[in-house]
C-alpha cells in the first residue's frame, strides 16, 4: 500500500513542479528534495513490502513511517493545490480576487511552507533509516538471502506434508483422480500431452496430483517418472539438476558427477537427450507461479516418443495452465472446492474419527464449515483446532467460530492456512495488491458489482494509464488478472461473458481485511459504538446497520475527518447514519475525492457543503 501512496504522491509532485512552479516560490527546492527522496525509497519499498510479513519489527515500522509520510505529503499537496492552483477569474473580478487572495493567502502560504519544511525533515530522517535498512535487508546481503531461504524451506516442508497425506484420509478425490488418470492414459501416443490442474491455494491440487502420479496403473504405463516442486522462489539451475537426479534414480542409474559444472542450456540438452532414450515418461511440475517457467522448461521435454509422454502441472494461475497446454494435446482441470457433503465427511473424520457429530454441536459445526467454503486445507486446520476443545461445551466451539478472523491474524493453529493463502497475495505486483486490499470495503459473502468496483479503483487512482488503452480497459484487465490468479471468484457474468458480479472467499477475505486494517487503508463502521483507529481515517466505509445504530452514533462525540479522502456506503446502510457522518465530514474534510452511495437514492440527504468541495468524484 505504501508503494501505491508513494506512486500517487510522486505523480502529484511531478505535476506540481512542472505546472505550478511559479506558485511554489522559495519552496521549489524543498518539494524537489521530497520528490527525489521518495523516488529513491519506492524501489526499496517494492522489496521491503514483499518481506513485511516475516520482517523484523524495525523494518515494519520503517514501512509504516514511509506510508504515513506519503499520506501527509498528499494532504499538503492537496491543500496547496486547493488554495493556490485554482483557475482565476477574468477581468475586474480577477483583479479584486487577486488582491484579496494576496492578503488572506499570506498566512495560508506560511502554513503550507512550514508543513513542507516539516515533511522535508521527516523524509530526511526516514531516508537515513532507509540507508541502514537497505544494508541490513538488501538483496546482496546474507540476511536477506537467509530470510528467503528460511521461507522457501518452510514452504517446501509444507508441500511435503501434502504429499504424505494418506489416501484413506482424503475425501472427494475419487472422481477427479479417475478423470485425470484417463487423461494421462488416453490420447495420441506419439505426442507430448500436458495436463494442468488449476485452483486457489488450499484446494488440495498437490495431494490430488500426487495420488494420480503414484497410482499403480500410471506407474506401469510410465516407467520414467519424476516430481519437481517449483514454488515462488525456485532456483532453476538447481531444479534441473534435481530433475536429472530423479530420472537417474527412477532408472536405477548413477548420476554423472560432471552435471554439477553444466550451465542451464547444457542441463536442458542433457535432460532432453536422456528422455528421448528413456521411453515413456510422466513428469509433474508442482506449484508453478510464472508462465516463463513453462516457456523455458518445455525445451527440455521431447515432443514425442513411441509410447507418448505426459506432463502434469499444478498452479494457481489460469494463464499458466492455458499456456502449458496450447502447444500440446493439453487438458486444463479446474479444481473446485469440496461439496458440503464431502466437507462434512472430512470434518467428522478429523474430529470425531468418522463418527457422527453430536446433535448439540450441529449448528456451530455447520457454521464453521460455511466459513471454510469447501477449502480442504482450512477444514483440516480448523478441525484440528476444534479437536482440542471439549465436545460437551458448545460455548468453546462458538468462541472458535466467532474468532476465526483473529486466529488467522495470529500465529496459532491456523497460521499454515494464512501462509498458504498469503502466498497468492504476496505474488501480486503492487498495483494489484492495492486493488485486492480495497475489496475489504465489502462485507462477508457480499456479491460485488464488477463495474462499480473498477469505477472505484479508478476514482481512488489505483489504476495507471497505459498508452493506447482507456483507463476502463486497464481496470478491467486488473480484475481479469485477479480472477486469473484465483483470488477473486466470478459469480455472475453478462451474456457476452464479461464478469457482472464477483466475490472473495471468506478466509481469504479475513486476511485481506487484516492487511487492510494494518495499513490503515479502510475504516468500516455500521454506526454501532466502536474503537476508531488511532491513525488518521483516509477511507470511511458504512455497512448496513441495525435500526438503533444512528442513535448510538449520535451519542458519540463528533469525530474529526480532516484527512478523509473517500466516503463509501455498501449495502442497505441507514440513510440517517450516512447523513450524520456526511455532516461531520462536510465540516472538517474539504478535500474529499470519492463519494459513493452504493446506488442508493440519497442525494436529498447530502449537505450543501459537500457540493462546494474542491475535489468531487461521484460514483
Amino acid at each position: 500500500m505504501a508503494e501505491t501512496v508513494l506512486s500517487s504522491v510522486l505523480g502529484q509532485l511531478s505535476t506540481l513542479l512542472r505546472d505550478e512552479g511559479r506558485l511554489l516560490g522559495g519552496l521549489q527546492q524543498e518539494v524537489q528534495f521530497i520528490r527525489d527522496e521518495l523516488e529513491q525509497m519506492r524501489a526499496f519499498l517494492r522489496e521491503a513490502e514483499a518481506k513485511e510479513e516475516d520482517a523484523q519489527p524495525t523494518l515494519q515500522q520503517w514501512i509504516k513511517q514511509v506510508r504515513d509520510a506519503a499520506y501527509d505529503t498528499e494532504d499538503i499537496l492537496d491543500e496547496f493545490v486547493a488554495r493556490f492552483a485554482r483557475h482565476p477569474a477574468t477581468g475586474f473580478y480577477r483583479s479584486v480576487r487577486r488582491i484579496f487572495s494576496s492578503i488572506k493567502n499570506l498566512r495560508a502560504r506560511h502554513r503550507v511552507a512550514s508543513e513542507i519544511q516539516s515533511i522535508k525533515s521527516r523524509i530526511k530522517s526516514i531516508s537515513e533509516a532507509h540507508q541502514r535498512y537497505q544494508s541490513e535487508y538488501g538483496i546482496s546481503v546474507p540476511a536477506s538471502n537467509s530470510l528467503s531461504a528460511v521461507n522457501n524451506t518452510t514452504w517446501r516442508y509444507s508441500r511435503d506434508d501434502a504429499l504424505l497425506v494418506e489416501e484413506a484420509k482424503l475425501v472427494g478425490i475419487d472422481q477427479p483422480k479417475k478423470h485425470l488418470i484417463s487423461q494421462l492414459l488416453e490420447g495420441d501416443d506419439h505426442q507430448l500431452k500436458v495436463v494442468s490442474v488449476v485452483g486457489m491455494g488450499g484446494l488440495g491440487k498437490t495431494t490430488l496430483v500426487k495420488r494420480v502420479h503414484e497410482d499403480p496403473e500410471v506407474r506401469r504405463h510410465f516407467p520414467v517418472r519424476a516430481w519437481v516442486t517449483v514454488s515462488q522462489t525456485c532456483d532453476f539451475q538447481y531444479l534441473l539438476k534435481d530433475l536429472i537426479r530423479q530420472l537417474h534414480k527412477e532408472g536405477k542409474k548413477p548420476v554423472p558427477q560432471w552435471i554439477e559444472s553444466l550451465h542451464i542450456t547444457e542441463l536442458k540438452e542433457f535432460i532432453r537427450d536422456f528422455l528421448q532414450q528413456a521411453g515413456r515418461y510422466a513428469i509433474v511440475f508442482d506449484d508453478v507461479w510464472d508462465v516463463e517457467f513453462w516457456n523455458t522448461i518445455k525445451f527440455a521435454l521431447p515432443e514425442s516418443s513411441d509410447g507418448g509422454n505426459r506432463v502434469m502441472l499444478t498452479t494457481r494461475k489460469v494463464d499458466i495452465a492455458s499456456a502449458s497446454c496450447i502447444e500440446s494435446l493439453g487438458f486444463v482441470y479446474r479444481m473446485d472446492p469440496l461439496s458440503f457433503e464431502d466437507s462434512w465427511t472430512l470434518f467428522c473424520k478429523k474430529i470425531f474419527k468418522g463418527n457422527s457429530c453430536p446433535g448439540h454441536l450441529m449448528d456451530v459445526a455447520k457454521g464453521v464449515l460455511d466459513k471454510c467454503e469447501g477449502l480442504p486445507l482450512a477444514i483440516l486446520a480448523i478441525s484440528g483446532l476444534l479437536a482440542m476443545k471439549d465436545v460437551n461445551r458448545t460455548e468453546e466451539w462458538e468462541i472458535v467460530r466467532g474468532s476465526l478472523g483473529g486466529e488467522l491474524e495470529g500465529t496459532g493453529k491456523l497460521d499454515r492456512v494464512k501462509r498458504i493463502l498469503f502466498l497468492s497475495y504476496n505474488d501480486l505486483p503492487w498495483h494489484l495488491k492495492t486493488c485486492l486490499l480495497y475489496t475489504s470495503i465489502y462485507p462477508e459473502d457480499y456479491l460485488i458489482g464488477c463495474h462499480r468496483l473498477i469505477n472505484l479503483w479508478i476514482a481512488e487512482r489505483f489504476v495507471e494509464g497505459r498508452e493506447g488503452r482507456s483507463i476502463e480497459d486497464v481496470a478491467w484487465g486488473y480484475l481479469s488478472e485477479l480472477v486469473n490468479r484465483s483470488l477473486i471468484q466470478v459469480s455472475k457474468v453478462f451474456y457476452e461473458g464479461i464478469p457482472q458480479e464477483c466475490r472473495i472467499h471468506d478466509l481469504l477475505r479475513e486476511i485481506i481485511v487484516s492487511k487492510s486494517r494494518e495499513q490503515n487503508m479502510v475504516t468500516i463502521t455500521t454506526g454501532q459504538p466502536m474503537m476508531w483507529p488511532s491513525d488518521k481515517v483516509r477511507r470511511l466505509v458504512v455497512h448496513g446497520s441495525s435500526s438503533n445504530s444512528t442513535q448510538h452514533h449520535q451519542q458519540r462525540p463528533n469525530y474529526c475527518f480532516d484527512h478523509l479522502r473517500s466516503f463509501v456506503t455498501v449495502g442497505s446502510a441507514d440513510p440517517l447514519l450516512s447523513k450524520t457522518l456526511l455532516s461531520q465530514i462536510s465540516r472538517s474534510s474539504k478535500l474529499l475525492k470519492v463519494l459513493d452511495f452504493g446506488g442508493q437514492e440519497t442525494q436529498e440527504e447530502i449537505p450543501n457543503e459537500i457540493f462546494k468541495m474542491f475535489h468531487r468524484i461521484w460514483i
